[in-house]
């Protein structure tokens, strides 16, 4: 039962090995085996335990027929909302098909098997009647409750989360990305290793018998354990250097341009209304849960001159695995760090008003706190009738309704957009060395110059500008004097803001909130 070199996993390896790629461990008396493959895991329980092998190959659940478990509290009122439809949605987009349903209402799930004793009958008697392979549950479950449910349904079981991460690392394709998901996958399975593996006893020395090997030895779950958890320190570090490189190119780009994000719930639109809002576009928009992973951007033009940086990247979901929320945090940088926060709302949809929950919830999860958000109420040509938005409109009077497939409402984002990233328009003389170049520039190119004048050795330009812009120029180091004072001065002076603002200008990115 030794391991040699060879049997460990290699640096180029997506996953973790537990075993060896296609090894074999015997299982004394029962004969029974139990393998591993590369990507994830393979398990062939004890031939004791069941009479049918349940084969829970790298959690693929394409193909796959599958029965849909729901369990609700009793006495919950859902009336608009069918309990499937996210389950069913998410299932859909991991490529099994759904042959059945079967929904529980109870306060208080077992410990043994979440569902109550006739439930798992009724559920072992579906899936034969059905041809099921799969079960698939919209509920988290403990590793003792899986065990115990494949024990008598005799078929694969997964959770909610399990499926989600199944999905993420199928969507992965940049090499962050497999990372984050590997992580999230060994999160995820860790804690789990003791159902996973308690048919196995303890490992006695693989060395000669002698001084030094006597005693009880050491458990196979322990071996298991150490591997997890060195290829996860491997894991961390790699995404830290990650995750460290995304701050200083998200601080850079932060300095020399103003940034936008968009963020909202899986499939409201996001991608759509990247590619409507950007020339370049190309980000991957599909009627598809999670359909993008990365994070695209590129510039949007709200003319007179003024651009920004809008950034696309994966969208929220109700109960994400919050280990996929950690492992992603590379990933979301672009929206932690953005100046401005765009959320997307599908309007059209019944469960709009949870969904914007879920999304304000795991903004505020991610540190995404310090900057403004503004609602952006997508889909409204889906509507079936107009009178459906007042009440939106009556809660957020501030939201903006758009429609990112025909275009409706776009030029309205827009204008909004220019308003956040000027600020409050003012006509102030600033004063900057001509040594500045990058300030004088900056001016230049990006406000209303009225006129300029030059002595000994500075720049004495009338401008119109916004307030964020000045701010934008503190933060970049620029010195200057507004209208005679320090900048901290003329700010407080021209714009009549606190000492509160004042001493809040530094920039999204410079609040370093990761550790």
């Amino acid at each position: 039962m030794g391991r040699s070199a060879d049997d460990r996993p290699s640096e180029g390896h997506q996953q973790v090995w537990l075993p060896s790629a296609g090894h074999s461990l015997g299982l004394g008396e029962s004969g029974s085996t139990i393998k591993c493959v590369c990507r994830t895991f393979v398990f062939v329980w004890p031939s004791r335990s069941l009479t049918t092998s349940i084969q829970r190959e790298h959690l693929k659940v394409a193909a796959e027929q599958a029965v849909l478990v729901c369990v609700q509290p009793t006495g919950r009122r859902d009336t608009n909302e069918d309990p499937f439809r996210e389950i069913t949605a998410l299932t859909e987009t991991a490529g099994a098909a759904i042959v059945g349903t079967l929904i529980q209402k109870m306060n208080k799930p077992r410990a043994s098997t979440y569902l109550g004793k006739g439930k798992v009958e009724e559920l072992r008697l579906l899936c034969e009647q059905v041809g099921a392979t799969l079960v698939i549950f919209d509920n988290d479950l403990t590793p003792a409750q899986v065990r115990g449910l494949e024990l008598v349904i005799e078929r694969k079981i997964i959770d909610r989360s399990e499926l989600i991460l199944d999905i993420f690392a199928n969507r992965a394709t940049t090499h962050a990305a497999k990372l984050q998901v590997e992580m999230a996958q060994l999160e995820y399975t860790y804690p789990r290793l003791r159902a996973m593996w308690d048919h196995l006893g303890q490992v006695v020395g693989g060395a000669p018998i002698g001084i030094g090997t006597r005693g009880p030895g050491e458990k196979q779950i322990e071996i298991d354990r150490r591997l997890v958890q060195r290829r996860l320190k491997r894991l961390r570090d790699e995404l830290a250097e990650i995750e460290q490189r995304k701050v200083r190119q998200v601080a850079n780009r932060n300095i020399d341009h103003f940034t936008v994000g968009l963020v909202g719930y899986t499939n409201a639109g996001k991608s759509t209304l990247f590619n409507r809002l950007t020339a370049g576009g190309g980000a991957f928009a599909d009627r598809k849960l999670f359909a993008t992973l990365s994070t695209r951007i590129e510039k949007w033009d709200l003319g007179g001159g003024n651009d920004v940086l809008l950034s696309d990247t994966v969208g929220f979901i109700r109960d994400l695995p919050h280990h996929l929320v950690a492992s992603f945090r590379s990933t979301l940088e672009e929206t932690v760090y953005a100046q401005v926060l765009l959320v997307v709302v599908d309007v059209a949809d019944s469960s709009a008003a949870p969904q914007l929950a879920t999304v304000n919830d795991t903004l505020d999860e991610i540190g995404a706190t310090t900057q403004p958000r503004l609602l952006v109420l997508n889909k409204v040509d889906q509507l079936d009738r107009s009178r459906d938005l007042l009440p939106w409109l009556n809660r957020y009077p501030d939201a903006v309704t758009i429609s990112a497939a025909t275009g409706e409402g776009v030029e309205l984002l827009t204008d909004r957009v220019r308003e956040f990233m000027l600020g409050p328009i003012a006509e102030v003389e600033i004063i900057s060395p001509l040594s500045d170049s990058r300030t004088l520039t900056f001016l230049e190119q990006r406000t209303d110059v009225l006129s300029r004048a030059y002595d000994n050795g500075d720049a004495h330009l009338r401008v119109r500008i916004g307030r964020r812009q000045v701010q934008q120029l503190l933060a970049r180091g620029a010195s200057i004097s507004i209208n005679g004072q320090p900048p901290q001065e003329g700010l407080k002076k021209q714009w009549n803001i606190d000492d509160t603002e004042v001493a809040s200008l530094e920039p999204p990115h410079e609040r370093h909130w990761y550790t």
